[in-house]
């Protein structure tokens, strides 16, 4: 890959995952400043998985059969940037509500189409990957410090408003002119036939005899549900207790990320599959029991730990997710073995969370106040049932091979 192509992709992935982070941090914040309830808004994010679950089946049966890559994400990119700017200006409940489950039908599958464009031109995928989707973390904070510092100059309150929003559908449409001058990515499964099963990953299933990855894949799924909590009123709860440029500093949990995935070739060698994924998930109890006793008080430091443990949740859980799968499947269902545990995650589990959610939000809510004490032991508590169940039932001496080899990455941030 030359240094033309890597620039290219460099660039599409940076503006790919800064167009998610543009919108996607603060929408709590906003959605509760013009009245929604703990419940719409945990069924407002619920249209972000609902996009992950359709999107293996629009890339699948469509796009990877009939159109080049690039002209797709072109596409998707630009019909959702119009959607997303016009929702931006809608204030009921139903309209935003619809307007995001269309704009994160258009979006999703361009994360998978971005990837699709990479791997094309890649000789060495498995060292060159991660080189080009880091630029996607780095354009995730670029778009908080710029929701902070440069909005947040213009505008009151910045984070509460829909401003973010149309940043996001300008970044869109950005993405969707500049896709259109990318290497040209063919059909990969053009006159293929494919069933509703394959797409799913469900060609992974036999894997599920085993019972160490049936024990992974279930735990999987139910630690995903209290992870959506964090994604849905993290911002929202950083606002409430007075926490000032709260985008901006939610990305130094991204920062934390990148420095983590470096390190994870270190922990690997020391600790193994099974405690690196009991370290994610404990960190999701810990990052929660943060949140609960923490303020912008004397307790400060602790909400900001809770922030930057973000590394630890994300890359010991999701990726490491990813290379127990990568060892365990057969190469020729590797691939759908992937596409089933992202199934799980981001796709079930999220959902399930992420309208979990909401409810419990409004369960703790008083006359309009949070409790936050109380939202935030929920689903520390979930994580933490869901951890001692790993730690007791999973029991496998797969070890990590070479562990320079990192996964693709996963799609969220």
């Amino acid at each position: 890959m030359n240094r033309k192509i890597y620039s290219q992709l460099s660039t599409m992935m940076f503006l790919q995952i800064f167009v998610w982070g543009a919108w996607f941090v603060t929408l709590g914040n906003y959605l509760a400043n013009i009245g929604f309830s703990g419940t719409d808004i945990g069924t407002a994010y619920l249209t972000n998985n609902i996009g992950a679950i359709i999107s293996p089946l629009f890339i699948g049966l469509v796009a990877d059969r009939y159109f080049a890559a690039e002209k797709v994400m072109a596409t998707l990119h630009i019909v959702g940037a119009a959607v997303l700017y016009y929702v931006s200006d809608l204030t009921t409940t139903t309209s935003i509500i619809t307007g995001l489950l269309i704009y994160n039908a258009c979006y999703m599958p361009t994360i998978a189409l971005a990837n699709a464009v990479s791997f094309n031109q890649m000789d060495a995928p498995d060292e060159q990957f991660p080189k080009i989707r880091v630029w996607g973390t780095i354009g995730w904070v670029i778009a908080g410090l710029l929701i902070t510092f440069v909005l947040g100059a213009q505008f009151e309150n910045v984070e509460a408003t829909s401003i973010p929003m149309k940043m996001a559908a300008a970044g869109s449409l950005l993405l969707g002119l500049y896709s259109l001058t990318l290497p040209h990515t063919p059909p990969q499964s053009k006159g293929k036939k494919a069933s509703m099963g394959d797409l799913l990953g469900f060609q992974s299933f036999a894997l599920l005899k085993d019972k160490p990855f049936a024990i992974f894949a279930a735990c999987s799924l139910l630690i995903s549900i209290p992870l959506a909590f964090y994604y849905a009123f993290a911002n929202l709860y950083l606002n409430e207790i007075g926490m000032v440029g709260v985008a901006a500093k939610m990305s130094l949990g991204q920062v934390s990320e990148v420095g983590f995935m470096v390190l994870m070739p270190f922990f690997f060698r020391r600790l193994g599959v099974k405690w690196m994924l009991l370290v994610g998930m404990l960190a999701w109890v810990v990052r929660y029991g943060l949140f609960s006793v923490g303020d912008m008080d004397n307790l400060a430091g602790l909400v900001y730990l809770g922030i930057l443990l973000h590394g630890v949740c994300y890359d010991f859980f999701f990726v490491t997710g990813q290379v127990y799968v990568d060892m365990k499947a057969d190469e020729k269902i590797r691939s759908s073995a992937q596409s089933f545990i992202t199934l799980l995650t981001y796709g079930v589990g999220l959902a399930i969370g992420t309208a979990l959610s909401g409810r419990v939000v409004d369960a703790f809510t008083t006359d309009g106040v949070r409790d936050w004490a109380g939202i935030w032991m929920t689903p520390a508590i979930i994580a933490a049932v869901v951890s001692v169940l790993f730690l007791i039932t999973f029991h496998d001496n797969t070890k990590a091979g070479n562990v320079e080899k990192m996964p693709d990455m996963p799609p969220a941030e």
